[in-house]
């Protein structure tokens, strides 16, 4: 018998093994770092959808001018509101619909009271309900928390500093909450020191849409 050869045989067997296991953990870690990288950015990019309402408004506003004729969307299934006072005070919040062309941002399958400032789905069902608030300081304002509350759906607080400068300071909040036709009125509570803030109306809204 030749152990020579054999021992030969063996080293080269035992090579070939560890070349494979080698290349073999190599592909696994390349796997699980483009999996993990995969996954971070997907769960990044659905957070940020998310925590941005603002998208959902831009894809109401696409179809209430028909920028967007996609069956996916329905305007009937949408509303937004626009802040109608800039007061930053404890009372109920007033809003507005925005006017587009001959209609305006209340679909169809929502009734909004003007006089009460309510809103309510004319179907029972989950909405997704966001709020977006920017205020303003108009001279040397103090610090405090400002609360908005959407019904008990949804309580949005604002932690609002002490400042001089005009910088806004904004928030958006959001929910998804099963509404089963009752009307949703806002109401804010703001301490007394927070008198010299102001609301910006224009950047400040109220937004509902259906999901199912």
């Amino acid at each position: 018998m030749d152990v020579e050869s054999l021992q030969k045989s063996g080293r080269r067997r035992s090579g070939c093994l560890d070349a494979f296991l080698i290349a073999s953990i190599t592909f696994l870690f390349v796997a699980v770092a483009a999996v993990t990288v995969v996954g971070t950015m997907v769960v990044m990019a659905l957070k940020s959808r998310l925590d941005s309402p603002t998208h959902y408004q831009q894809v109401e506003t696409s179809h209430l001018t028909g920028d967007l004729p996609s069956s996916g969307y329905k305007m009937q299934n949408f509303v937004y509101l626009q802040a109608a006072s800039g007061k930053v005070t404890n009372f109920t919040m007033p809003w507005a619909p925005v006017a587009y062309g001959t209609g305006d941002s209340v679909g169809s399958k929502f009734e909004f009271d003007r006089d009460q400032h309510s809103l309510k789905p004319r179907q029972t069902g989950n909405y997704f309900i966001y709020t977006e608030l920017k205020l303003t300081c108009t001279y040397q304002c103090k610090a405090g928390l400002l609360r908005v509350m959407v019904g008990d759906k949804l309580t949005c607080e604002v932690e609002l500093p002490e400042k001089a400068d005009t910088i806004p300071v904004s928030k958006k909040c959001w929910t998804v909450s099963l509404v089963e036709g009752e009307g949703l009125v806002t109401k804010m509570i703001a301490p007394k020191e927070l008198q010299n803030w102001r609301l910006e109306m224009n950047s400040s809204g109220l937004g509902m849409f259906l999901v199912d």
